[in-house]
């Protein structure tokens, strides 16, 4: 097969990236999942798409919850514990998830087996959006340049 030329791609052609926006204490805990931003690959800005490799014992993100961005997950490779604010549920590929803006019901995904587990990620890049995290001392708000700026939950920065 001869390799695509855009707008169609190989995903394994986008770059792997590890980097993280969250502050200290916090950026190694969410350091071992690696993203490939396939929307930005060809230019996407009203939402995002992400393919996500999580190692074993390494989690999607810290578990959170958007005021205004939808998130839809689905599992491509490998077994992910899908974690939520009604308890844990394992997931297998083709196995997907979605959390509607505004809802409330912070989530993650963990990898608790010992191989990588594939994740796709998409949401939209709604304006003004804001992330809570229950079980940690954080809170996102999306700046002017559409990256989560984070700070404590009394407002205060990290």
């Amino acid at each position: 097969m001869t390799k695509p030329t855009l707008p169609a791609f190989d995903p394994a052609d986008v770059a792997e990236s590890n980097a993280t926006g969250y502050p200290e204490p916090f950026r190694e805990a969410n350091s071992r999942r690696w993203f490939r931003r396939l929307g930005d690959h060809v230019g996407l800005t009203n939402f995002g798409v992400n393919l996500v490799r999580i190692v074993p014992g390494a989690q999607s993100s810290a578990r959170h919850a958007h005021s205004k961005q939808d998130e839809f997950m689905m599992v491509i490779s490998g077994e992910l514990v899908l974690e939520t604010d009604e308890g844990r549920q394992t997931l297998g590929p083709g196995m997907c998830a979605g959390f509607p803006a505004g809802g409330g019901n912070a989530h993650r995904f963990i990898n608790q087996s010992d191989k990588d587990a594939v994740l796709l990620v998409v949401g939209d890049r709604t304006p003004g959006d804001e992330g809570t995290y229950p079980d940690i001392d954080l809170r996102a708000g999306i700046g002017s340049d559409g990256r989560y700026l984070f700070t404590r939950k009394d407002g205060t920065p990290h």
